[in-house]
């Protein structure tokens, strides 16, 4: 059951919630935050009413679609090249972080969540993700084995989730009654306007999917692709998640001649399981590297599934961080180092128009952070 919350901790709720701004929000979250003490009484009966009776008012449930360009060198003319991201209000947010926390300790304390899953989980980020598998490969490496590293890409994932799909797979995770009730009123009768330049369409239901943006949205679809790795598992193959991002790992002995048609295998069954949770794989995206181990009788590594081909790459690009097949990181290091030199060097033409502070926040921001990850 979803328990109601004590005034201290809504306040907590709202208070530790990042200002964004978001065309839906009818005045400022920032001084929303500022003013919530005065509010409290009136926030903290809103979010216990949704809790305990497990519906969702219907004006949380509207969102505005922006665009973001999936990376600046990309063609803007071309609309593939953009992520479309949900714009919710303050409010909403606030009574899905209060969902989030006891959903989350529920499955903890249950140990119903992925242990290959690094997303949304305390203690875990894309680095622990990153660690996993490179520290799988090196162990193979050791041990003479070659490797193989596949990273699955999913076409457009979060916003094809069959909601019937995911209500089913909640309840056999053992989630019903009141919480049951809350996810369902959550993702029916949601509606979206796509904003672009300075014009706003018409709303639109949202039939399937879960929001990009939202709170809640990750970790509802961590749940919807947990029976994915026992279908991994049965192939022999190795894997770690971070939300929609896939890596497969399948190390092998020099004297193993079926490489090519066990990853075949998986991935048609993958395909498969992708297809019946109403999810698409996108082998065009799909990236491949082969690392050689010693005395490998081959040295390239090409698999066929549903009459594409995935070929192996000399590097690939991973949660940020680009693995090269002999695990050198030199082509990451290059990356790396250019990024800051460039960020650097534009510091230093605004220098004279900072104060030290000011300049000491942008190097730690733009400069320090990308040599700090990973």
């Amino acid at each position: 059951p979803l328990s109601p919350l004590s005034p201290d901790e809504i306040s907590r709720l709202v208070t530790a919630g990042r200002p964004t701004t978001c065309p839906l929000d009818p005045i400022p979250s920032s001084l929303l935050q500022t003013i919530s003490g005065d509010l409290l009484p009136y926030l903290t009966s809103l979010i216990n009413s949704s809790l305990t009776a497990g519906y969702v008012p219907s004006v949380f449930k509207r969102a505005r679609v922006a665009h973001l360009l999936k990376k600046h060198t990309l063609d803007s003319s071309d609309i593939n090249n953009y992520r479309p991201v949900s714009l919710l209000s303050f409010l909403s947010k606030t009574l899905e972080r209060a969902v989030l926390g006891q959903l989350s300790c529920y499955l903890s304390q249950n140990d119903l969540l992925d242990p290959n899953q690094s997303g949304f989980k305390t203690g875990h980020s894309t680095e622990t993700a990153l660690l996993c598998v490179t520290e799988a490969l090196r162990t193979a490496k050791a041990n003479s084995h070659s490797s193989a590293l596949i990273l699955l890409d999913l076409s457009a994932a979060f916003d094809t989730v069959n909601h019937q799909i995911l209500l089913s797979t909640l309840s056999e995770l053992g989630i019903s009654g009141a919480a049951h009730a809350w996810i369902a009123s959550y993702l029916t009768g949601r509606s979206y306007q796509v904003a672009w330049r300075e014009s706003v369409s018409a709303p639109r239901a949202l039939t399937t999917g879960v929001p990009q943006g939202s709170v809640l949205g990750p970790l509802l679809f961590s749940l919807y692709t947990k029976s994915l790795g026992s279908v991994i598992s049965s192939h022999g193959l190795s894997y770690h998640c971070y939300a929609d991002d896939t890596q497969l790992i399948f190390s092998f002995p020099p004297s193993d001649n079926q490489v090519a048609n066990c990853i075949s295998a998986c991935l048609a069954d993958i395909s498969v399981w992708m297809t019946a949770h109403h999810l698409k794989l996108n082998l065009g995206k799909t990236e491949l590297l082969f690392l050689l181990g010693k005395d490998c009788p081959f040295h390239d590594l090409t698999i066929t599934v549903d009459n594409s081909i995935v070929s192996s790459s000399q590097s690939a690009k991973n949660l940020g961080v680009t693995l090269d097949n002999t695990l050198s990181f030199s082509t990451n290091i290059k990356a790396v180092t250019r990024s800051c030199r460039f960020m650097l060097y534009n510091i230093r033409r605004v220098r004279p128009c900072l104060t030290q502070e000011a300049a000491q926040v942008l190097v730690q921001a733009l400069v320090i952070s990308r040599l700090d990850y990973w």
